[in-house]
């Protein structure tokens, strides 16, 4: 792979509430050190919802020479609110390259899900939720790849008055995306239980398409059988109302590092062998998922994380003293095969 990557998550914004309440400037800069000294990437996808803190992220991986997707992740946002967001990220990109970083602007992420207006549904769970019922589902998935695709036509035309380098959006199959007007044709992708035996087979699909693909996102949980879950890892966790803040878990799950780890690693080397051409793990870390191994197993939900450190809520870690995280086996996994 030409781009080896992870996901750096500055906080996700929703309905008025921004994640990762710790947000240290310095910490910020040490993670990204250690993204590109001990992981070996070559590439950080900097996602969140404030653009203040995506240039921040953004700006101190450029210093560090590592090329910086620049990805406002806009949630539970009407399409006016995404092209005010993606218009004022594209200037602040801009400015990024013109001081001579390398810079690839990402145009939103699965905004068929993750906002209104595309499929049916109030909230990202009803829209997730729809897709577990095909019948239902297949009356809608048309006509919601076409709203996205009008809607990217737009959003691509606002950032290119901006932003001079190059474009891409963070699609899932289900939108069809129309990829003639980006630079990359780029993927969402997790393999999960029921697509496992179709899975090289889609890699081979895609990079016959004439452009470079880059799958922007994928990765595991870290719990027993999360992997075979993909992308619906996260289900296991009790939210907040309509903040979506994490609780708690809905039971008692097994730890299982070593079947995270394995599941990135595989699909690095599927992504590698299959000719990708960037990969990003998600994710380095996920502050709003602390690990909590003391009191009630439904506590921990470091379990859920698709981390690849696990968060601690009160202390600094042993292995990089001055960070608030301890690595997981994924992160040696993800550093081993990058540093092939």
């Amino acid at each position: 792979m030409r781009a080896k990557g992870i996901s750096y998550d500055t906080g996700f914004a929703r309905n008025g509430h921004l994640g990762r309440e710790r947000f240290d400037a310095e910490v910020v800069r040490g993670e990204l050190a250690v993204i590109r000294d001990e992981l070996h990437c070559t590439a950080v996808r900097i996602m969140g919802g404030d653009p203040d803190r995506i240039e921040l992220a953004a700006g101190y991986a450029a210093d560090l020479g590592l090329e910086v997707w620049f990805s406002p992740y806009p949630l539970e946002l009407t399409t006016g609110e995404m092209l005010a967001l993606f218009a004022d990220c594209a200037e602040r990109a801009e400015r990024l390259r013109l001081r001579g970083a390398d810079v690839v602007f990402v145009t939103g992420a699965e905004l068929s899900l993750m906002n209104k207006g595309f499929l049916p549904g109030d909230s990202t769970d009803e829209r997730v939720a729809l897709l577990s019922r095909p019948e239902q589902a297949r009356e809608h998935i048309g006509a919601a790849g076409a709203r996205v695709n009008a809607f990217l036509t737009e959003a691509v035309a606002a950032v290119r008055e901006r932003f001079g380098g190059k474009v891409t959006y963070a699609a899932v199959p289900l939108e069809n995306v129309d990829w003639a007007p980006f630079d990359f044709l780029s993927l969402d992708l997790y393999r999960s239980a029921e697509i496992a035996d179709q899975f090289t087979a889609g890699i081979r699909h895609l990079v016959t398409q004439g452009k470079p693909v880059a799958i922007t996102e994928f990765g595991s949980a870290g719990y027993r059988g999360a992997g075979d879950r993909g992308a619906r890892g996260l289900e296991i966790v009790e939210y907040k109302g309509d903040t979506a803040v994490p609780l708690r878990l809905d039971g008692e799950y097994a730890r299982d590092e070593t079947g995270q780890a394995a599941y990135v690693r595989e699909l690095l080397e599927a992504f590698d062998a299959g000719g990708i051409d960037s990969a990003f793990v998600f994710t380095f870390a996920l502050y709003d998922f602390p690990h909590r191994p003391d009191g009630d197993p439904r506590d921990d939900l470091d379990l859920a994380s698709y981390g690849i450190v696990k968060v601690l809520e009160d202390r600094t870690g042993a292995t990089y003293p001055n960070m608030p995280w301890e690595p997981k086996a994924a992160f040696t996994a993800v550093a081993d095969c990058y540093r092939g």
